[in-house]
């Protein structure tokens, strides 16, 4: 008899481990509580597996021997619940994956910055030729890709709900970019259980594997003296000093590790500002692992094109220039992007919070922000953090309603900023769609 696996999540990470499962010779069922896409049914129908949508039919559900749950569904759902209760294993599509995957993974994680550093990398590998794939949050499934085609590398990038259902997996370079307080709703609000949810990154690496980290980030910094790592350990940092694998001094980027030291200007870079400088170092590192040719690299961090809905510009209306970071669904993210402009913003804020703390941001605020225009059905705490410090907020439900008043409160000169700090799902599908429709509204004026 057939082991039987149950699939909880139609999206691309549910679809793709479903067909894993099913040409590993599994008894395979998907449930999805709510639709699942079009093309995605068509790909489950293609290998014959069989499915449910707008249900979870508990007696299909509770008699598999194995579960894979979809990153966006928290422990909190009744389904959820049962299964945990009935002592049935909840996997990750990753940790199911990797049972059947011999290529090589670099796995990027990290409150802010994982994605542009995921892509940079991958854009090196493939530059240089490399078999590589793109799996994790970007990219295709990961178990789809090691169903259906033969990688020799994967860059993978991991959210914490991913990492919590990797158990066995083993990263082979693991970069972790920083940590700040983030999705605190899936984590009791309890900061260190986010914080060891990370750190899970580098689980069951030996000294074969590579750990890349920011030394600067307090969390990290303070973590590792907890730890016993036994990955080779490549740090980097926006200061040189002992033990650094790279640095920035003099305006320069160093990448200097015992087989490979590369330099450049960051006038140089694609990727300007000092957070993009860590997500530069990051790549570097982790391709100098596989002796990538140094000027492939070089190359790479000067032509790379930026992530779409991070600090994309979109267009210059009368002399206003309207930036797209919807990707900010963090008050970390939001706290460079403010960072990143000098000239006076109106600042196009708010969405489902996620348990934010704004303190980080009153001081920048204060010195840059000249209005704030909230986009979201409840926008209480971010009145409460800042109406002492910004004369002008307010308050809009739809997107069309928000570009208007920005534009309107906006001069010549100035620079309309889309950095919501929260997740998008009380008016849009995710962060894609509502930076979209960000650019769409631009677009009409």
């Amino acid at each position: 008899m057939k082991e039987r696996i149950v699939i909880l999540g139609g999206g691309e990470s549910g679809a793709g481990s479903a067909v894993l499962a099913k040409l590993k010779g599994f008894e395979v069922f998907l449930s999805d509580f709510g639709e699942i896409k079009e093309n995605y049914k068509a790909l489950l129908n293609k290998y014959e597996i069989e499915w449910e949508e707008k249900c979870h039919s508990e007696e299909k559900i509770l008699n598999a021997a194995e579960v894979i749950k979809s990153p966006g569904i928290p422990d909190s759902v009744a389904i959820v619940k049962k299964i945990i209760k009935k002592g049935i294993p909840i996997i990750s599509e990753i940790e199911f994956a990797g049972r059947y995957n011999s290529a090589k993974t670099i796995c990027i994680t990290g409150s802010n910055g994982k994605t542009t550093t995921t892509l940079l990398t991958y854009h090196i590998l493939k530059k240089a030729g490399l078999n590589v794939g793109l799996a994790g949050n970007v990219g295709k499934s990961f178990a789809l890709q090691v169903a259906e085609n033969h990688f020799e590398y994967y860059v993978i990038e991991l959210s914490s709900f991913q990492l919590d259902g990797m158990f066995e997996f083993k990263a082979d370079i693991a970069i972790l970019m920083n940590i700040t307080p983030d999705h605190l709703d899936r984590y009791n609000y309890d900061f260190s259980l986010y914080k060891d949810s990370k750190f899970r990154i580098i689980q069951n690496q030996d000294e074969n594997c590579h750990f890349i980290y920011c030394i600067d980030d307090e969390e990290i910094y303070k973590e590792l003296k907890k730890l016993n790592i036994k990955a080779v350990k490549m740090p980097f940092s926006l200061s040189s000093g002992e033990n650094k694998s790279a640095y920035l001094e003099n305006n320069k980027l160093t990448i200097h590790t015992q087989n490979f030291y590369l330099t450049m200007s960051i006038q140089e870079l694609a990727l300007q500002g000092n957070h993009n400088a860590y997500n530069s170092m990051a790549a570097a590192l982790a391709s100098s692992v596989f002796k990538i040719r140094k000027d492939i690299i070089r190359e790479c961090l000067t032509d790379f094109q930026s992530v779409e809905h991070r600090l994309e510009p979109v267009f210059k209306v009368h002399g206003i220039e309207f930036i797209n970071d919807s990707k900010a669904t963090n008050v970390n993210s939001t706290w460079y992007a403010l960072e990143s402009y000098e000239k006076p913003i109106v600042w196009i804020a708010g969405g489902v919070d996620k348990g934010n703390d704004y303190s980080m941001l009153k001081q920048l605020v204060k010195n840059k922000v000249k209005a704030i225009v909230c986009l979201g059905t409840n926008n209480s705490k971010i009145h409460k953090a800042f109406s002492k410090i910004v004369p002008e907020i307010y308050d809009t439900n739809s997107m069309h309603d928000a570009v208007r008043t920005a534009y309107f409160i906006a001069k010549q000169g100035e620079t309309v900023l889309l950095s919501p700090a929260c997740a998008s799902f009380d008016l849009f599908e995710n962060y894609e769609d509502r930076g979209r429709q960000f650019k769409y509204e631009v677009g009409k004026l």
